[in-house]
């Protein structure tokens, strides 16, 4: 991956975005557009706490801090971590702030359920390796908490899922270098999609477009 100017990093949450549909990520990032919808405000409103950046608490054996600033030279990615905690171990690091030594836990809020696919745990791996480059640490695993189910579930690191993050994150650098908006593969994604409106699914698929306008009309 060529190296790219802070101004030109991208947003760590446009992995998430990525993964469920390339288009979808390029309309908000590439062509800067956004819509929401019912799932983008109820995911927003259940974030406001963890991304109040002014709460630090502080307990015995761990500090929790909030909205936390993050990015990595590597991925060339910048953002902010939802709630990093940092747990007392004599095997971690020593952090002069605290006077003390901790392992480092990124924990990523989202609605909803665990997905099938890997968007939410690639997009916590991001957050993670720019902690590891910040702390100069390592952080083998982390945190995903869901509101749906009310559970913190824990999240291991593989070699393989950082080489995936990786490619992931040099595609999306293509996409936006070049400008490119990639065409979208419709499915039953399409119908929640805070996008619909703007992409039009539909008409990437339709050979007769006055038809396809019509029956949108109709609708």
């Amino acid at each position: 991956m060529k190296e790219y100017k802070e101004d030109d990093y991208l947003l760590i949450s446009g992995i998430q975005h990525f993964i469920f549909c390339k288009r979808q990520w390029a309309l908000i990032h590439v062509e800067q557009q956004w819509e929401e919808n019912f799932f983008t405000m109820d995911g927003i409103l259940l974030h406001e706490r963890a991304d109040d950046g002014s709460i630090k608490e502080s307990r015995k054996d761990l500090v929790t801090i909030h909205a936390l600033p993050v990015k990595s030279k590597s991925l060339c990615v910048t953002g902010k971590c939802d709630v990093v905690e940092l747990r007392l171990s004599s095997e971690g690091i020593y952090l002069p702030k605290y006077n003390n030594t901790y392992k480092v836990y990124p924990v990523e809020y989202k609605r909803g359920k665990p997905k099938e696919d890997e968007s939410d745990i690639l997009q916590l791996l991001a957050q993670a390796i720019c902690l590891e480059e910040m702390l100069m640490t390592k952080i083998e695993k982390a945190y995903m908490f869901y509101f749906e189910i009310r559970r913190r579930q824990e999240v291991i690191f593989t070699e393989a899922m950082r080489k995936r993050l990786y490619d992931i994150v040099t595609e999306m650098h293509y996409y936006m270098d070049k400008g490119i908006t990639p065409k979208v593969r419709t499915g039953k994604k399409c119908r929640t999609c805070s996008l619909n409106n703007i992409c039009m699914p539909g008409l990437n698929e339709e050979k007769n477009v006055t038809l396809y306008i019509q029956r949108r009309i109709n609708e």
